[in-house]
């Protein structure tokens, strides 16, 4: 057999293996998840959405009955009026009766790596196991309405590159990569006997897998910071402080120096994007700031004064309503005691990014916990202790693709995300009821969306049953 013979079998051979792995992700699905169909392809075929009101993710008021053609990847027309179809060889039309027609949901702050496995898995030798659950939570994530994601740390490029391709269903996904830290930092999972480090020597298992990698000078951070953005990363992230789970971190820690920061903000920008870092005091959130950096992740326990600067320079803040202590089960007394910090410092900063108008984006942040994902809606709802409903929807569709476009031309999905209007990205969901008045309802999807598209292919069709 000659070397181009090998060659094309072993092509052909890939391409059957990863069809065979996407329908493995989609097969493993959990049942207690509405499955999703076969998607609509993506063509010149219009799918047709009938008497719908439109949250248009701005206006805190619903359309008066509308009409909705969405052909390819977009939103071609809005109507009050009946759009004449008639002309056209194939149609599929969808009636909305009534109901709310919505842009998909965006959460700001996930890790698509890291929502099913336990820590023991991802740090395990075979790492197959925990790539196949990541898959089967894409998929559940998309089907809870959750359009795209921002990867805030993980190895989620090649999940990414997955979805794009169609080899199985789940949200865009606006990549991280690793997540920099520093010895001893939110995000350095090494065991003591793992030390001393040696500059220039053997990765530690954490890094290998690309869930974080470890940097001490502001020429490290620079490296691994381009290494991300080799890669597609869309955003860098890095942890300017301590953390919950991590097992060497006080949250009152103040990791990254100004240079080491500053070098990350420099080479990003350098590829037109930015950086944006985990940080709850308000030390490495205004060391941060002196830095260069964009957004500011978390922020729970930063001051009046903090939050002022925040608002006078524009920054944003990516932050998430955590209000459950059984959320820290899992961890140890330590970990534990930092979670209820953060608990704590909940009612706090959102008082203040209200006090201050803060840009504020929503994300969840969730780890290690199916459960625990499968209220991503209902992390949502939980806004309403600080804003109405129409607040929270707005910023979690149109608010949170502002900050998206921060990315420049490394955003990885270039049009309108997060709105409802011609020429947008078809990322849609019909809902029963009117979230505006009841945001509850996005935290049962399976009963309450019967419709849900993203970029133009419906993923789950509950009217034709």
């Amino acid at each position: 057999m000659s070397g181009m013979e090998t060659f094309s079998n072993l092509k052909r051979g890939l391409s059957r293996l990863l069809v065979t792995m996407g329908a493995l992700c989609i097969g493993l699905s959990s049942a207690s998840v509405a499955q999703p169909q076969q998607p609509v392809p993506v063509g010149n075929t219009p799918i047709l959405f009938q008497n719908v009101r439109i949250f248009d993710g701005r206006n805190a008021a619903l359309s008066a009955p509308s009409h909705v053609l969405v052909r390819g990847h977009v939103i071609e027309r809005i109507s009050a009026d009946p759009i004449n179809v008639a002309a056209e060889t194939e149609v599929r039309v969808l009636p909305g009766d009534g109901r709310v027609l919505m842009p998909g949901l965006i959460d700001m702050h996930w890790h698509a790596m890291l929502v099913r496995p336990t820590p023991a898995l991802l740090l395990a030798s075979d790492a197959g196991y925990a790539n196949l659950l990541a898959g089967v939570e894409a998929t559940a994530t998309l089907m809870r309405g959750f359009t795209t994601v921002r990867d805030m740390g993980g190895p989620s490029f090649s999940l990414k590159r997955a979805i794009d391709e169609g080899l199985l269903p789940g949200p865009r996904i606006y990549p991280s990569g690793a997540m920099i830290t520093i010895t001893g930092g939110h995000g350095d999972f090494r065991q003591l006997s793992d030390l001393p480090r040696t500059i220039g020597g053997m990765l530690a298992r954490v890094e290998q897998l690309g869930g974080s990698m470890i940097a001490d000078s502001p020429d490290e951070v620079r490296m691994r910071t381009r290494e991300q953005l080799m890669q597609g990363a869309s955003q860098i992230k890095l942890t300017a402080g301590g953390g919950v789970a991590s097992p060497f971190s006080p949250l009152d820690v103040a990791t990254f120096t100004e240079p080491e920061l500053r070098a990350a903000v420099e080479a990003a920008e350098n590829w037109g994007t930015y950086v944006c870092t985990h940080a709850y005091t308000s030390v490495s959130i205004q060391r941060s700031i002196a830095a260069g950096v964009k957004c500011i992740e978390h922020g729970h326990l930063m001051d009046d004064a903090t939050a002022r600067l925040m608002a006078e320079k524009g920054i944003w803040l990516s932050t998430q309503p955590f209000l459950d202590l059984s959320a820290a089960s899992g961890l140890g007394p330590a970990e534990q005691a930092k979670k209820a910090q953060v608990v704590a410092g909940t009612e706090n900063v959102y008082a203040l990014a209200r006090k201050y108008k803060i840009k504020t984006a929503f994300g969840t942040d969730i780890l290690f916990s199916k459960e625990l994902a499968e209220r991503q809606g209902a992390m949502l709802a939980a806004l309403t202790r600080w804003y109405t409903p129409a607040e929270a929807l707005v910023m979690a569709t149109s608010t949170n693709a502002e900050l998206l476009k921060l990315s420049g031309l490394r955003n990885p999905y270039p049009g309108k995300l997060g709105i409802v209007e011609e020429g947008a990205l078809a990322d849609l969901l019909l809902v029963d009821g009117n979230p505006l008045e009841n945001l509850d309802l996005v935290a049962d999807p399976g009963r309450n969306f019967p419709v849900i598209m993203k970029d133009g292919r419906i993923y789950k069709d509950a009217l034709s049953k």
